[in-house]
């Protein structure tokens, strides 16, 4: 085999993974941990992609972990926020609606890669 001049690409991990696809949710809709997980192979790992967006902050490019809810439309992520309300102002920015932590017509919103990305 001949050498070649060009490095190997970096090896990925499941956190830049989960980022990816998290960017690829378009704005004004909703996915959640599990249907992530699900396409990325992970069926159990919701828990784990909640982990990759707590971690999003320290992400190379931004991540809309904003838009990631858990299966219920629950916005469990919120504690990990500066406030309390900051995660459900994202959404509310984005036009969706917002009503006791839980996102309204959350099943009309709901963005699922197994779906889109087929």
């Amino acid at each position: 085999m001949k050498p070649t001049n060009q490095n190997p690409p970096e090896p990925r991990n499941f956190f830049q993974d989960v980022h990816e696809v998290a960017r690829l949710i378009p704005r004004g809709r909703v996915s959640t941990y599990g249907a992530i997980a699900h396409y990325l192979g992970a069926r159990h790992g919701a828990r784990t992609v909640g982990y990759a967006m707590m971690a999003a902050h320290t992400a190379d490019q931004y991540v809309p972990a904003h838009r990631v809810v858990n299966r219920l439309g629950h916005l469990t992520g919120r504690l990990h926020y500066a406030t309390p309300f900051a995660m459900q102002e994202a959404l509310e920015a984005e036009g969706i609606r917002v009503e006791e932590d839980r996102v309204v017509d959350f099943q009309k919103l709901f963005w699922d890669p197994g779906t889109e990305l087929a």
